[in-house]
């Protein structure tokens, strides 16, 4: 049998393809909603029309962002009992614990707030109005809590037992899946990422805004809080992953040691920023290299020694039985050089758009009057800036919105890729966790109807958002500066206003 075709492979691009699809919308989720709470937080301390308009702009990508999140990641769970039936059997009681947690405490938690956000701008006042959306905030940050923990469990699986008169695993210790190293480490550095995210989305529109001489109160607010935290935020994911680069040197060292290609085991082993070659046959070239860093990196140490592929296949080997349990080598080298340089780029662009629009920058006479006709190179004074420099900073902004999406792809892939041959690291191998009673048919079909659904829905996405970001800041009206002092209204005949 073709290998492309077995069942394991195509039940893994299906779930792959899911999987990398939802997490586009994640990480923007949760940090959209904790930014556009805090603009509206700004509105209700200083009355301020720009904070306003800032909010209901931004809300709007949100809302559209959280709909189409929804949607996509119901098709998750469904998969675990089309294609994956024997993993949801053996270790459904663990895994299907948090996923629980999460659609009965969080999601509806997240869903009634956001209902009342949503539908309560005329009908509830400004502070209550506001703890609603900074519910929904918490509500998505606890969201991710718990399917992390699943993943984490997945990873390192810890309080649990294996029933074999049952044939199956069983929880034992719930507060341990919840609060394990892994768990923790691993929620740190996805919310670090997912904020890094949002901030690059908002430094990206705002950038368009900007350059186009529009809406420029607005977008310099925008523009501001944008830079200040994909800067804080990049630095968090920097020493998020540089930690739970430690925690995955000590359960799962294959992944470390295929994330360089290391082949055989070295003292001070150093970390190839590029290489070329063959690095599935441990032949490549290296263009530029680190020496040590890898060693930093597992172990904290540049000199501690760091076991090769080959080192750790014979152990695993003698552990679980004969077998290959090395994953795809280039797919793990090149998505962990991926995930940290698109998502580092933005940071560099961060740091730099930081600089430019310091304060000094942001008191040309135009800027102050408020008008809508000021070149947009005047947000750069600084008279040593070339302004074909300051063009290009503007397309580089504009760009850096997709870069830690990017970047969130192909960490997850090096996160799923990474660990294989196993489903639930040292417990299940995932040729064991498919579905034993699903055709290769059956598989193609589905698989193809969900991407060509997927490729539908991100048209319809990106034209919903295209159409919404060049609309820019709406106008506000009478009811929009006089929010109601009382639940239910100041008008109780007044029918309710929808704002969006």
């Amino acid at each position: 049998m073709d290998l492309a075709l077995a069942p394991e492979t195509l039940a893994r691009w299906q779930f792959g393809i899911t999987t990398v699809y939802h997490f586009l919308f994640v990480p923007l989720t949760i940090s959209l909603a904790a930014l556009t709470a805090g603009l509206q937080t700004a509105w209700v301390r200083t009355n301020k029309e720009k904070y306003l308009r800032a909010t209901k702009f931004w809300g709007k990508l949100f809302l559209i962002n959280i709909a189409m999140g929804v949607v996509t990641g119901i098709v998750q769970e469904f998969q675990f009992g089309m294609n994956w039936s024997d993993y949801s059997r053996f270790v459904g009681d663990i895994f299907g614990a948090p996923l629980a947690f999460e659609a009965l405490i969080a999601f509806f938690f997240e869903s009634t707030f956001i209902g009342l956000w949503i539908f309560g701008w005329d009908k509830l006042p400004k502070k209550i109005h506001l703890a609603c959306i900074w519910m929904v905030s918490i509500g998505t940050i606890a969201s991710a809590y718990f399917i992390l923990a699943a993943n984490s469990w997945m990873q390192h699986p810890v309080g649990y037992k294996i029933n074999a008169q049952r044939g199956r695993a069983e929880l034992t210790d719930f507060w341990l899946v919840l609060t394990q190293n892994t768990t923790l480490n691993q929620v740190f550095h996805t919310l670090s990422a997912a904020f890094l995210t949002g901030g690059a989305f908002m430094v990206g529109i705002a950038a368009y805004h900007l350059a186009r001489k529009r809406h420029i109160a607005e977008m310099k607010t925008s523009l501001r809080l944008g830079l200040i935290t994909v800067v804080i935020a990049g630095m968090l994911t920097a020493l998020s992953g540089d930690t739970l680069g430690k925690v995955m040197f000590k359960q799962q060292p294959m992944k470390m040691a295929a994330a360089e290609a290391l082949w055989d085991g070295e003292d001070s082993a150093p970390f190839s920023v590029f290489a070329y070659g063959d690095v599935e046959k441990g032949r490549n070239t290296v263009a530029i290299e680190i020496p040590g860093l890898l060693s930093f990196l597992a172990d904290n140490d540049f000199s501690s020694h760091v076991p090769g592929i080959n080192d750790i296949n014979k152990a695993e080997q003698a552990r679980f039985g004969p077998g290959d349990y090395r994953p795809m080598i280039p797919t793990t080298y090149w998505s962990f050089r991926w995930m940290i340089g698109f998502g580092m780029s933005s940071f560099l662009l961060g740091l730099v758009g930081l600089w430019l629009t310091r304060k000094k920058f942001w008191l040309a006479p135009a800027l102050r009057t408020g008008e809508d006709e000021v070149p947009h190179l005047a947000l750069f004074k600084n008279k040593a800036l070339n302004p074909k420099l300051a063009r290009v900073y503007w397309l580089l902004a504009l760009w850096t919105l997709a870069f830690p999406l990017i970047a969130n792809s192909w960490g997850w892939i090096f996160t799923e890729m990474g660990r294989q041959p196993w489903a639930v690291y040292g417990v299940l191998q995932t040729r064991h966790a498919v579905s034993p009673g699903v055709s290769q048919g059956e598989v193609i079909t589905s698989m193809s109807i969900f991407t060509a659904l997927y490729a539908i829905l991100a048209v319809i996405e990106v034209k919903l958002l295209v159409k919404y970001i060049k609309a820019g800041p709406p106008e506000l009206t009478e009811d929009d500066l006089n929010p109601p002092t009382r639940i239910g209204g100041d008008d109780a005949d007044r029918p309710m206003a929808f704002s969006y």
